[in-house]
Formats: structure tokens, C-alpha cells, sequence
């Protein structure tokens, strides 16, 4: 609905009321008498409460020249019109967390409060954040929007944002995502809806039940859905059949490498290097490169892993962590402690700076070092 008016030229903001008023409506005159096609009825009637504020308005004149003609009644198509709201909301003029937003309340239907509570920010914060975003596209003429890189990052992002609050934002993602790959077909589209399903297929062994983070190595694998793993991996060997190799497929290609191991001991870490080379020629990510010195350090030995760690600016995000781990491996328990903690102290949330801290104080109580503080309180 919201997408049939800014087709026909209503701006963002007031077609989301004209649509509010329509539903509105609705909830008062369908009990007694349901129509026969609701999703036209719904239009028609966000079509005319849309010209009512219009010719109202200190500018109807303007606006009316623009409007006079209105679109004869109908049955509206919904996949065209669903695929350019997502493109609308994830103009690139948007900052990404403005973009993820609108994202959640105009294609997922998410209240703000909802938006609000996943995100851990009060409610006045995030309506602010929409309505900010909402005059931003507002001036956007339809079908001149983001493109479809745009519209994956910003589901990735919300992906990322994973379980908070009261709100899964990951499965909302799968959610969406579903939706873009039924009406647009790219191997991108598969790949992230791949990638998304491979990583949350072990979402119920990546907790303890005192609500502590477990490592991939020390899931128990017997909890990891097999369903999704299967749909996810069905989805990847079709996109890359299309030999159109993208980022997200990559990724997808190495979270299927995990996915397929039976144990931590049987993965195929040397294919995984490789799926990271590719990954590291298509975006030449810092992170990439990170993740690809991990995967080394379990494919050639920690040496090597430290070695492709050394290239990195040891400031990126989760340096610490890896070096520990390596570091670890490499039986330099002293240095990964200190590193461990140093993570620690940098982790972007409790449960992983929680678990950095055990596995600093594990280590020294190893070496007989003195206890580790506890990386909560600094």
C-alpha cells in the first residue's frame, strides 16, 4: 500500500498516513461488511485520505495539477511495488543505521518501539532516526533509488544485529530477505539468503545456558539445523552454478564448508583459505583478510596464521582476539592472555567480552599468573 501511493506520488511520509487511515477504517467498516478485494478497497481509500490531506494543504493547488487524475480502482500489483520500497529505503543517501530502520518499519512492519528495543535505544531516539530518514527519500523520485548492493548491505546489517531485546532481528532478516529473492532474481539475492541461513542454522549451540557464547569448535553439532543447512546449501550450489561470483556467495561458500564438517577436526580448512582469497579479490576487506588469517593459522599452523596477522593493522576491530587465539595455538599462553584480556576490554557486547575475560583468566591460572580483572568493570 505505502508503495502504490509513492508510485502514484504521494511523498513518504504522507502516505504512511494516509495508509494508517485506511487500515483505520478498515477496522471499523469490514466486520459488518468485508470487501471482496481488500488489498484494492485498502488502496482506494489511502488514495483518497492522501488528496483530502493534499487539497487541504497551504500548496494544494501545486499538488492538485499533479493529482487531479486518479488512478482508476483496482487490484494493485504487489512484487514490482515491494521491490522499489526496498530500494527506497536503502537509498544510498541514507546513513546504514537510518537505511536498516526504515528497512525494519516500512518493509518488515515493525513498530518503532519494537525497532527501538532491538536496537537498545528509547523510542523517541529511533522515531527521530525514521522520521529523519523518511524526509531524506521523501524527495527521492520512485525508481531512483539504491541498487540492489545496497538493498543486500542493508539486510546484512540487519542480520548482523542478530538477537536483542524482545525483537529477532535475525530472523527478520531471513524474513525480508525471502521476500527480495522471490521477486528479484540475482545469485547475490541467493547468496545472502544462503549465507543467512547457514549462520543461523547453528544459532541453538551458540550459547550455553547461562547464556555464555560457544565458540564454532565447541558447538555441539548434533543442535545445528540440519533443515536450514540444507535449504541454505541447495540455495548456493544454484547461485554459483550461475558463475556470477559475488561476495555474499563466497561467504556462504565458506559457512557451508563449517556446515558440512562433521566435527571441528574434519573441516576443510585448506578450501576454506582459498574461498577467502576469492572473498579477499572481490572486496579487499580488512575484516576478510582478518578472518582469512584465522583460517590459515588452522590450515598451515599458527606461524603462518600470525604471519598474515602481522600484515593487518593491529586497531582493527577483533585483532586481539585473533592474535590471543593464534597466539594460543602457538603454546605463548603469557602473550595470549594479555591479548585476551586487551580483546576484552574492546569487545563490542558483554557476552563476548565476558567470554574473552574467562579465557584470559583460564590462561593464567594456567601459567600461575595473577587473576585477570574482570573486563566488566573497567
Amino acid at each position: 500500500m505505502l508503495t502504490v501511493l509513492v508510485r502514484r506520488g504521494a511523498d513518504f511520509a504522507a502516505a504512511e498516513d494516509a495508509v494508517q487511515d485506511a487500515l483505520l477504517q478498515a477496522v471499523r467498516d469490514w466486520p459488518a461488511d468485508p470487501p471482496r478485494d481488500p488489498k484494492g478497497w485498502l488502496v482506494t481509500v489511502a488514495w483518497h485520505r492522501f488528496l483530502d490531506a493534499t487539497r487541504a494543504d497551504a500548496a494544494r493547488r501545486r499538488r492538485e495539477d499533479r493529482l487531479e487524475e486518479e488512478p482508476a480502482p483496482g487490484p494493485a500489483p504487489a512484487l514490482d511495488d515491494t521491490l522499489q520500497l526496498y530500494f527506497l529505503c536503502a537509498h544510498p543517501s541514507l546513513t546504514p543505521a537510518s537505511a536498516v530502520a526504515l528497512t525494519l518499519r516500512a518493509v518488515g512492519g515493525l513498530t518503532t518501539r519494537q525497532i527501538a528495543q532491538a536496537y537498545l535505544v528509547p523510542e523517541a531516539t529511533m522515531a527521530q532516526r525514521i522520521s529523519r530518514a523518511k524526509r531524506t527519500v521523501s524527495g527521492v523520485p520512485f525508481g531512483r533509488s539504491g541498487d540492489v548492493a545496497t538493498v543486500l548491505r542493508v539486510l546484512y546489517l540487519v542480520f548482523n544485529e542478530g538477537h536483542s531485546g524482545d525483537l529477532d532481528l535475525a530472523a527478520e532478516a531471513i524474513r525480508l530477505t525471502r521476500q527480495l529473492a522471490a521477486v528479484i532474481d540475482h545469485p547475490e539475492v541467493a547468496g545472502l539468503l544462503a549465507l543467512m541461513l547457514l549462520h543461523h542454522a547453528r544459532r541453538a549451540a551458540r550459547t550455553a545456558p547461562d547464556g555464555s557464547l560457544v565458540p564454532l569448535a565447541e558447538q555441539d553439532r548434533g543442535r545445528w539445523d540440519t533443515a536450514l543447512i540444507t535449504e541454505g546449501v541447495g540455495i548456493l550450489q544454484a547461485a554459483l552454478a550461475r558463475d556470477r561470483l559475488g561476495e555474499f556467495q563466497a561467504q556462504a561458500a565458506i559457512a557451508a564448508l563449517h556446515a558440512d564438517a562433521p566435527t571441528a577436526e574434519e573441516t576443510d580448512w585448506v578450501q576454506i583459505v582459498e574461498w577467502y582469497d576469492e572473498l579477499t579479490r572481490l572486496t579487499d576487506s580488512p575484516v576478510v583478510r582478518l578472518n582469512r588469517a584465522v583460517a590459515v593459522g588452522e590450515a598451515d599452523g599458527p606461524r603462518a596464521g600470525l604471519a598474515a596477522l602481522a600484515a593487518l593493522d593491529p586497531a582493527l576491530p577483533r585483532h586481539a582476539a585473533v592474535a590471543a587465539y593464534l597466539h594460543e595455538r602457538d603454546g605463548d599462553l603469557a602473550t595470549a592472555a594479555r591479548l585476551y584480556a586487551e580483546a576484552a576490554h574492546k569487545a563490542p557486547n558483554l557476552a563476548e567480552r565476558d567470554h574473552l575475560t574467562r579465557q584470559a583468566a583460564r590462561l593464567n591460572a594456567a601459567t600461575g599468573a595473577g587473576p585477570t580483572p574482570s573486563a566488566r568493570h573497567r
